[in-house]
């Protein structure tokens, strides 16, 4: 403690803020390429590709790529084609 009386944060440690409900949780949940891939059922480098050309949502963390599931989820959502639509272009 300080001098004040106030705890003061030990240096080296960081403080990490926890989202207060599962839900919020999921929401933020980061996922690896690896893991996109899995979700998907599809190869890693696909996913990686996509990245790159941004056609998939992913987070830029210095040189690292992460997806948010909430954020795969919707785009997912988006990009699904209806089987009435999908006849009705043919």
């Amino acid at each position: 403690m300080s001098h004040t009386g106030v705890q003061m944060p030990q240096r080296g440690r960081t403080s990490v803020i926890e989202p207060r409900t599962t839900a919020d949780r999921a929401d933020r949940e980061l996922l690896t390429a690896e893991e996109v891939a899995a979700l998907l059922g599809i190869g890693v480098d696909w996913v990686w590709e996509q990245a790159r050309k941004g056609r998939i949502p992913h987070i830029r963390l210095g040189r690292f790529r992460r997806f948010r599931r909430q954020a795969i989820e919707e785009w997912l959502e988006a990009i699904e084609i209806s089987v009435g639509h999908d006849r009705a272009r043919r």
